[in-house]
């Protein structure tokens, strides 16, 4: 059973997917939050699906630590690669273009969700999409995360506030692979005999191309499904992203 009972609650939840092209994290977590006080205050369940690229950075959520980086502060210098603490599930994250950060914004507390519930509906959705790619991904009992040959294919790390889910899911379709061997992913492979700590790629899954559109494309219809969302919609772009990225610099806009 994915979640218990949902509250009284009188039309089917609507999926809304954006998708944002590259976006610098700092003026996403300003954006998300927004979404996210908006969400409390739904009357009807509305998700959200956010699907965006981020410029080179790490982020080390509450699972993580700096032992999860091998790389110095020297190293992380002349990489260019800077590191957030984020207020999120999960460990580190390193991002960079080619990988798909996936950020449903889900109003739990309408859906009558349990916290689990939607962490199996979201797995069920990746898991969905790469079947789809043909591409083959192992899960764990008792873990969220899809793992690979190449080693995790798409991290898991979510965070609840106010009975909304944010934060999401990180799916490395075609980026330069070089650095993330410097970082273990999370969660580590349950089979350590023989998976990865660090992510690997659909694109060393397939061994051929992979075309970021493709990997959307399949989100889009297998997300929608594992939310139980009959009717969905496709959008470019968000009018509030414009003010995110111009207020992302101020202390406020820096709180993830």
């Amino acid at each position: 059973m994915l979640d218990q009972q949902r509250p009284d609650v009188t039309s089917e939840p609507i999926a809304e997917f954006r998708l944002l092209g590259r976006v610098p994290f700092d003026a996403f977590l300003s954006f998300q939050n927004r979404l996210v006080y908006e969400a409390g205050g739904l009357s009807e369940p509305r998700i959200v699906v956010l699907l965006c690229e981020h410029p080179d950075l790490i982020t080390v959520g509450r699972a993580g630590s700096r032992g999860h980086i091998r790389l110095t502060s020297d190293q992380l210098k002349r990489e260019q690669l800077g590191v957030r603490w984020i207020s999120r599930g999960g460990g580190c994250v390193l991002h960079s273009p080619g990988q798909l950060a996936v950020y449903p914004i889900v109003p739990l507390h309408l859906l009558g969700w349990t916290v689990g519930g939607y962490l199996r509906r979201l797995q069920r959705g990746l898991l969905d999409a790469l079947a789809e790619l043909n591409v083959r991904g192992e899960t764990y009992p008792g873990v969220f995360g899809i793992w690979g040959r190449s080693g995790l294919l798409a991290g898991v790390a979510v965070a609840v506030r106010g009975g909304v889910a944010c934060h999401g899911a990180f799916i490395n379709v075609n980026p330069a692979m070089r650095r993330y061997a410097f970082v273990d992913g999370f969660p580590p492979c349950p089979d350590a005999a023989s998976g990865k700590s660090t992510m690997g790629c659909l694109l060393a899954e397939r061994l051929a191309s992979v075309r970021m559109t493709s990997v959307r494309a399949a989100l889009v219809k297998t997300l929608a499904a594992a939310f139980d969302c009959q009717r969905s919609h496709l959008f470019t772009g968000h009018p509030w992203l414009s003010s995110a990225s111009e207020t992302a610099g101020k202390p406020d806009a820096r709180r993830a």
